[in-house]
């Protein structure tokens, strides 16, 4: 049988993760069949992804009339449930997790966006969920705010996996790797092993160019100047190479090298947001443009069956490096700026979380056991 091109992206050394999560897939064997079939070899989920599982299926709905029963509050309801698919999707990739020696096979469950602007909370909460867990090949999501950069160094130095998330810009992503480098270097310190820690960095890409487009398309109608739309859906994937030219320096850096020595493994870059929003452009623009090794790429399911259908892996992340620096460049003298971009991004991206995760509470609460929420 000829592999699928999603296979041949894990023969070149990028893992394929699924974004989405839900407990008719699990039950099911859909998420079976994507491991044996595709090669996907982990999950990532958020506030948005459970709302629309929990909201939009029957399959909850024995368990939410029981836990009401119970008088179990709203969100220890969300909570109850997202912990038990987490796990039981843990316990479907424990075999990929086995097979890559811990390297890969995970499932992510993001802290509380309730909590997104109180440091001592969220590591506190990323403990308890750690706890909850009780998996080996489990992450636990911090968002890369200036308030999240303290909790994802607390957590790595108590040893604990995280998946730092809505990272828009290469200057987050540079201190997210010296946050995730200290929380190492903490826990060497206090003489513990280090070796069984795994990190990813989340690069989010499709809602850069949302935004930057249509900043380009707004200039060019004021200045009737076309270059402007010449520098259309190039930001994301620009930003991204430029991270994973930031990577390869870090990870030859002699700071990392000691740490390598000791046994710790390289904080993986991983493609987010892959999902295609401007239909102009092609619906697997941020995957094929970004394969490379030691990555992950995230796929909602529509993106991953497009790619399944007409991918074309290739490893292209070095292809045009003297225009992929030259991007940034040219967008500031435009007047745009993407660090600038990127913080409103990172705030926009928290709020994307609250609300869901409010309707998903509400549902819970208005739930009145007859299947409708």
């Amino acid at each position: 049988m000829a592999k699928s091109s999603l296979q041949k992206l894990k023969e070149l050394g990028q893992s394929v993760w699924l974004d989405d999560i839900n407990r008719e897939m699990l039950e099911n064997g859909e998420l079976i069949e994507l491991i044996e079939r595709d090669s996907v070899s982990g999950i990532t989920s958020n506030p948005a992804i459970f709302e629309k599982a929990i909201t939009d299926s029957t399959a909850y709905d024995d368990a939410i009339s029981s836990l009401k029963k119970s008088n179990v509050p709203p969100i220890a309801i969300y909570e109850t449930l997202a912990l038990e698919d987490v796990r039981k999707a843990a316990d479907l990739f424990y075999p990929v997790f086995e097979r890559s020696k811990g390297r890969d096979g995970f499932v992510s469950l993001e802290v509380s966006p309730y909590l997104a602007n109180d440091t001592e909370q969220s590591i506190q909460e990323g403990k308890r969920l750690w706890k909850e867990l009780d998996r080996p090949n489990t992450l636990i999501k911090v968002p890369a705010t200036e308030v999240g950069l303290p909790v994802i160094e607390q957590l790595i130095a108590e040893g604990i996996n995280v998946n730092v998330t809505l990272i828009f810009s290469v200057l987050r992503y540079q201190q997210v790797v010296e946050a995730f480098l200290r929380g190492l270097e903490i826990r060497v310190k206090q003489n513990k092993p280090i070796d069984h820690i795994i990190s990813v960095a989340s690069f989010f890409l499709s809602r850069i160019d949302v935004m930057i487009d249509k900043q380009l398309d707004e200039q060019a109608a004021k200045s009737n100047d076309r270059r402007y739309l010449e520098l259309r859906g190039q930001a994301a994937i620009s930003s991204a190479r430029i991270a994973y030219q930031y990577y390869r320096q870090w990870i030859q850096g002699e700071r990392w090298q000691a740490l390598s020595k000791l046994g710790a493994n390289p904080q993986a870059l991983l493609w987010a947001s892959t999902g295609t929003k401007d239909k102009s452009y092609s619906d697997i623009k941020y995957v094929e443009a970004l394969v490379a090794k030691d990555t992950v790429t995230t796929l909602p399911q529509e993106t991953l069956e497009a790619y399944r259908d007409h991918g074309n892996p290739i490893v292209r992340i070095d292809q045009e490096l003297q225009q992929t620096n030259q991007v940034p460049l040219d967008l500031k003298k435009m007047g745009i700026d993407l660090e600038v971009i990127g913080k409103q991004l990172e705030t926009e991206g928290v709020e994307k979380f609250i609300k869901p995760f409010d309707k998903l509470l509400k549902s819970i609460e208005e739930w009145d056991g007859k299947g409708k929420k």
